[in-house]
């Protein structure tokens, strides 16, 4: 029986071969159209693996990696980085966790023979690569002896093999040299493989420092680690058979210890165990809900190639009517019938597959095209792996199988006796075809309405986006990231470094203002938090009490035109030493001095008390799309982490301002790295960075559906034209105008189209509903985007409709009346 089966599906292969070669123009148009759908969806599976299922390839049994996180209450819930004091205690006393693991990106000076060049990497906890389960290629990763507390006591490094390969020129006797990083000699001790990217997912990051080495690494290189510091990300792995849920059911009991043992105001805090994709550490965070929407959206277009091809594969049946009636009359089942169908709609989905997934390779790189310019090494684009292969033969089975139901139903009911006589057509068989072809386009306007009103909504969420004013002018300003780890600078020198720098990029020809932060507002990631007590302020039990902060020189809020509206600017004469000062925006007033003078009141910041000298106008600081917020200004000085922005107003667009601020700095200190040097616009793409991925995703999308639907409407009609020559001719001879006969044709096409339109305005609203929380200034009904959407579709259909009916009326009445 089975030696049978298969002998009779390798002549239905054999046979399906023979059918498609026979009609290459046909299998070309199927293959196309099935390819496009495939690719799309494939793609953005591979992003989703690369992204969310995979963010940290290249370690073992990464289902077993999840990441704590700290929670915050109140108007700023959310969530917050781990302190080293805090992850001590956390490392200490787990018992459902095989180990914790702490980590900070950041960037390095580091010296490759002559040059210095910027590398991104992570300080990292010596049990880092054990937690993940990461093994090297060459030498060793970090061993338990490194996994200590002792600051500075581990001068260690391990590098990506992109950069053995890159920069060092994969020189098999790496090991054991020395690297200069940030003006310290740390050792080379190991390699890893080129697939780990490290452990912020969508950067791939090529080096990794002992956490307890950050006091050598930054300015002064003698300090202490700052236990107290929130800047740390946590990974940990799960021990055998132990749930997320039991997890975070331990993470939270430590939370409380902590928050009881603490000295600051941490009544808010708490913790949580989330899986790698849902944590706030990398793109993933950014990329979630938009890839969930393109990926829906990609399912609709293939609903929407299915149709289409479903509809050509019937009119292709029609065709083949009487082959298939002799084929039965000759003693075939109809169940073999059927499944020679199926295989010929199977061989023409593995081509497209294969096209499609050649295709993935292009349009996976598309995501990385709709980055603002950025230095950082993004790293989003589609791997290949078992994931991407086996979710594309799932999409191949079942593009068959959904291509082959209507065609096949269609030719299991055939009547052998009609189909063998002379020009049968058999009046009920035709009458249930062309109801099979009308039904399958109706289901195409209904899809390509829905896809073309999310696009619509995305599209309208991002130019409002666009449209809200940041509280600062950004025009003709341009910024650049200066890192002077690598110039060894003391505290004193870095300072008077930044003033110079500032001084002499004011006097540089077409500069009108220059300053500097230590943050660039709607940029990429959040401003730091800090924990504060207000001079006259009673918080509410539980409150939360942390508030974003930047650090700013003096003249920045000149520069970048934001108001003072109460007190002064900072001077230069507000130097550390001296009484600490601070600015406020116009929320932290309101908030927290109800309407009082807040000038000359005394905020506790960093662990001392700083006096408020003015208050600035509300800003957009990380989302233009953010409600008004509390927000603190304090004075620039230069810190441990010595990486800042400079900002420069020019005069206007010819000059190059991001070329002025690199000659400017480097003129005065070769060692130094200056990088994303561009134009505030640009830069401030960042924070718009998951609706422009919308936006224009959802718009492709939305453009492919709109043709499929039009192409299927206009085949319906031409092949209703076809059907009906004779009936139109007899209509013509007996004294029908042109015009009747137009109408007659387009009066069809309108109808499918209003019964599309209104199928899909169902499923339209039900849709925009559940991506409403991710709408800015655009309701989820707004009717002109559904109106304006309808009639835009309704006007393409009449144009798909208008071309049969133009050659339906120019038919001859005498040809028509001999057609059979």
């Amino acid at each position: 029986m089975r030696l049978s089966f298969v002998g009779e599906f390798s002549q239905d292969i054999g046979y399906g071969l023979r059918v498609l070669r026979g009609n290459p123009g046909f299998s070309a148009v199927i293959v196309v159209t099935l390819a496009l759908g495939i690719a799309a969806n494939a793609t953005v599976f591979g992003w989703i693996d690369r992204i969310l299922v995979h963010p940290i390839p290249g370690t073992a049994d990464d289902q077993r990696l999840v990441v704590a996180e700290i929670l915050t209450s109140g108007w700023n819930s959310g969530t917050l980085n781990f302190c080293y004091s805090d992850y001590r205690t956390v490392r200490d006393n787990l018992k459902l966790l095989s180990g914790i693991a702490l980590n900070t990106d950041t960037t390095f000076s580091t010296r490759f023979g002559e040059s210095v060049q910027r590398v991104y990497g992570e300080l990292v906890s010596g049990n880092y690569f054990e937690v993940l389960g990461v093994r090297p290629i060459l030498g060793r990763v970090f061993l338990p002896e490194e996994y200590g507390d002792k600051p500075g006591a581990y001068p260690a490094a391990v590098i990506s093999e992109r950069l053995w390969r890159g920069r060092l020129g994969a020189d098999p006797g790496v090991i054991g040299r020395t690297l200069y990083v940030n003006r310290y000699p740390l050792t080379i001790v190991g390699v890893v493989p080129a697939e780990f990217f490290g452990t912020k997912p969508g950067l791939a990051l090529e080096i990794w420092v002992p956490l307890m080495m950050t006091p050598q690494l930054t300015a002064g290189g003698n300090g202490e680690l700052d236990q107290g510091s929130r800047d740390y990300w946590t990974i940990a792995r799960l021990k055998p058979g132990v749930t997320v849920a039991q997890a975070r059911g331990e993470i939270e009991a430590l939370a409380r210890r902590v928050v009881e043992a603490s000295t600051q105001k941490d009544e808010g805090l708490t913790a949580t165990v989330v899986p790698v994709w849902k944590s706030h550490t990398g793109g993933q965070s950014l990329l979630l809900a938009p890839l969930g929407i393109l990926m829906a959206v990609c399912f609709v277009v293939l609903l929407i190639v299915c149709s289409n091809v479903a509809n050509l594969l019937l009119a292709r049946s029609v065709g083949r009517q009487k082959e298939f009636s002799i084929r039965l009359a000759l003693g075939a089942g109809r169940l073999r019938l059927a499944r020679q169908l199926v295989t010929e709609v199977l061989l023409l989905a593995i081509a497209a597959a294969i096209i499609g997934l050649f295709c993935v390779r292009w349009m996976g790189k598309s995501l990385v095209w709709l980055l603002p310019p950025t230095s950082s090494p993004v790293a989003v684009d589609v791997h290949f792996n078992a994931d991407l292969a086996g979710f594309t033969l799932m999409l191949c089975l079942a593009a068959a199988l959904a291509c082959s139901v209507v065609p096949v139903l269609h030719s299991v009911r055939i009547d052998a006796n009609e189909g063998l006589k002379e020009g049968g057509r058999g009046g009920t068989s035709g009458t249930r075809t062309n109801r099979m072809r009308n039904l399958l386009v109706v289901a195409e306007i209904a899809l390509a309405f829905v896809a073309l009103v999310g696009a619509g909504l995305f599209v309208r969420t991002f130019n409002a986006t666009q449209a809200v004013h940041p509280g600062f002018d950004a025009r003709n300003v341009s910024v650049a990231q200066i890192d002077l780890s690598g110039a060894g600078f003391t505290p004193a020198e870095g300072q008077q470094f930044c003033v110079q720098l500032r001084d002499r990029l004011k006097s540089a020809p077409g500069i009108v203002d220059a300053s500097y932060s230590d943050r660039v507002p709607l940029g990429f990631g959040l401003s730091p938090w800090q924990d504060i007590q207000v001079e006259g302020y009673v918080p509410a039990r539980g409150e939360n009490m942390k508030i974003y902060h930047c650090a700013v020189a003096p003249g920045f809020f000149e520069m970048m035109r934001i108001p003072i509206i109460e007190g002064r600017d900072f001077t230069d004469l507000d130097n550390p030493g001296k009484t600490s000062v601070m600015i406020i925006n116009q929320s932290f007033l309101r908030r927290f001095f109800s309407g009082r003078n807040p000038i000359g009141r005394k905020v506790l910041f960093a662990g001392g008390w700083a006096e408020v000298v003015g208050v600035v106008k509300d800003c957009k600081y990380h989302s233009l799309a953010e409600d008004p917020q509390p927000y603190i200004f304090v004075r620039q000085s230069f810190r441990s982490d010595p990486s800042l922005s400079y900002f420069v107003r020019s005069i206007g667009g010819s000059i190059d301002s991001p070329g002025v601020i690199r000659r400017e700095a480097l003129a005065l200190n070769r060692d130094i790295a200056v990088f994303e040097a561009m134009s505030l616009k640009d830069y401030m793409g960042g924070s718009m960075f998951a609706q422009r991925i919308a936006a224009s995703m959802l718009s492709a999308l939305g453009g492919v559906s709109l043709i499929l639907a039009v192409l299927g409407l206009y085949a319906v009609m031409a092949y209703s034209v076809s059907q009906r020559t004779q009936e139109i001719g007899v209509r013509m001879a007996l004294g029908a105008q042109r015009h009747n006969v137009i109408v007659m044709v387009i009066r069809q096409g309108m109808i499918l189209t209003g019964v599309g339109l209104l199928t899909g305005l169902g499923a339209a609203l039900a849709a925009a509903r559940l991506v409403s929380g991710l709408l800015f200034g655009v309701s989820a009904g707004d009717p002109s985007i559904f109106a304006g959407i309808a009639t835009f579709l309704s006007a393409v259909a009449l144009l798909a409709c208008s071309l049969p009916a133009w050659r339906a009326v120019r038919i001859d009445p005498i040809v028509a009346l001999r057609h059979e």
